[in-house]
């Protein structure tokens, strides 16, 4: 299946399925951990036009589709220099999201989009890669630990009334 996936770049005029797609695999993720109206109030605010319009026209973040068949499977979305949401270090680039949806979990989808963004980290000659996950998500911190990454911090993650302990990871390449 890996070889039949598509990863491009996501231009303005694919807002409606960054928006889809968005929602979608960040309401399987977190659903069950969180409540409704928690969730309800992130997918309007967090996926609206007009965020994901600043998003996409902003020169340091880069959003990249996973499709099988023109389908959308999945997403990256990586920021540099200031857009970055933490470290703001010329020389760090954040993987902000990586989310595939449910149905090709452990289908190497999201191998795929990693591999994008440490191959782009490589190009802007960038010294670590870092990104934060939910400490409860064990899914994802398995595999960036699988992937070499290290916890070096935490911060607060609120998802409306609910806080919520991130963990900060980070790598270092070798350039």
């Amino acid at each position: 299946m890996a070889e039949n996936i598509q990863i491009k770049k996501i231009s303005l005029n694919e807002i409606d399925q960054l928006q889809k797609i968005g929602r979608q695999t960040f309401y399987e993720t977190f659903s069950e951990a969180n409540s409704e109206e928690n969730m309800k109030n992130y997918l309007e605010r967090g996926f609206s036009y007009e965020k994901l319009t600043a998003e996409l026209t902003d020169e340091n973040s880069e959003f990249y589709f996973a499709t099988l068949n023109n389908e959308v499977i999945g997403y990256l979305k990586i920021n540099f220099g200031s857009s970055q949401t933490e470290l703001k270090n010329d020389k760090t680039l954040e993987i902000e999201r990586i989310y595939v949806s449910k149905e090709f979990h452990g289908k190497k989808i999201g191998q795929l989009l990693y591999d994008k963004a440490i191959e782009i980290a490589k190009q802007k000659n960038s010294e670590y890669v870092w990104l934060g996950v939910w400490e409860e998500n064990l899914r994802a911190l398995s595999f960036y630990r699988k992937n070499g990454f290290v916890e070096f911090d935490k911060h607060i993650f609120k998802l409306g009334n609910d806080e919520q302990t991130d963990l900060m990871m980070k790598l270092k390449l070798d350039n």
